[in-house]
Formats: C-alpha cells, sequence, structure tokens
C-alpha cells in the first residue's frame, strides 16, 4: 500500500511540475506579445502625451521582465541550464558514441 502512495505523489508532483513549466511558457509568450506591442508603440509614438506614455511604456518592460524573470527563477528552482554535470554526460555519450564507430 505504501508503495502505490508513494507512486501516487510522484505522479502529482511530476504533475504539479509539468503544469508550471506549461503555465510558465504561455507566460512567456504573453509577455513576448506585449513586449512586441510595447516596443511598436514606442516606435510610433507622437503628441503631446509622448513623454508620460514613453515612461509608462519602460515601467511596464521593465517591471514584467523582472516578473517573468521571478517566474522562470521559481518554475525551475534556479537550475542553470549547462551544469557541470550536464557537461560530464555529453561528454560521456560524444566519447561513447565515436567509440562505436570506430572500426579496429
Amino acid at each position: 500500500m505504501s508503495k502505490e502512495k508513494d507512486t501516487q505523489e510522484q505522479f502529482l508532483k511530476a504533475k504539479k511540475k509539468v503544469y508550471n513549466i506549461k503555465v510558465f511558457y504561455i507566460h512567456l509568450v504573453g509577455y513576448s506579445i506585449v513586449v512586441a506591442l510595447l516596443l511598436y508603440n514606442l516606435y510610433i509614438m507622437a503628441g503631446p502625451h509622448k513623454e508620460f506614455f514613453f515612461w509608462f511604456d519602460i515601467i511596464i518592460l521593465a517591471a514584467w521582465s523582472v516578473f517573468i524573470f521571478v517566474h522562470g527563477w521559481h518554475v525551475f528552482k534556479g537550475r542553470i541550464v549547462f551544469k557541470k554535470s550536464w557537461e560530464e554526460r555529453k561528454m560521456k555519450e560524444f566519447i561513447n558514441k565515436e567509440d562505436t564507430k570506430r572500426w579496429e
């Protein structure tokens, strides 16, 4: 019974991780679209309120950039993409691949 419970807990944790990653990527897509629109707005801006909207857009870009960074950090728990263990694993993989290609 305990083994089934552990398996179920692992499944729920994995499901939660996948959901968090999915939500982060949706957030990232929305962020990218809004950034493109704000940059376009900065490009075409004209008129008497140009300075206000310039700073308003810059503040939104800066704040949302910080939020997307914090969200990504929370989802990936500060994991670095290319850790030392990843480098070693890839080197071993390429060495093994090279060894299998030799005809000696």
